[in-house]
């Protein structure tokens, strides 16, 4: 069973940076991939970003690849997400989970999620 909880959302203004931690619990923290997802409101939930076990294997979503960095930390049991230069259609709640394995950008691959972190980009 892994925990997580993110942190760092807010509102910023178009152009500006945030960056999203996600704690976990449990000591398996290092085996599983870990991602990031959003959902506006009224859209489908997309990919963002994956990180593989090690953080050799990095994965983007084509709308944040240049201006979002995945990254972790083993030893902290934690996941991060640096957004620069953001946009108002970056606003959405943003969500982390990890897998076990599978498509790194599909959801039903990801096996515990987060409940959240709202992010909100004014123009």
């Amino acid at each position: 069973q892994v925990q997580l909880v993110e942190s760092g959302g807010g509102l910023v203004q178009a152009g500006g940076s945030l960056r999203l931690s996600c704690a976990a619990s449990g000591r398996t923290f290092g085996s599983y991939a870990m991602g990031w997802f959003r959902q506006a409101p009224g859209k489908e939930r997309e990919f963002v970003a994956t990180i593989s076990w090690s953080g050799s294997r990095l994965y983007y979503g084509e709308s944040v690849k240049g201006r979002f960095t995945i990254s972790r930390d083993n030893a902290k049991n934690t996941v991060y997400l640096q957004m620069n230069s953001l946009k108002p259609e970056d606003t959405a709640v943003y969500y982390c989970a990890a897998s076990r394995g599978g498509s790194y950008y599909l959801a039903r691959s990801f096996d515990y999620w987060g409940q959240g972190t709202q992010v909100t980009v004014s123009s």
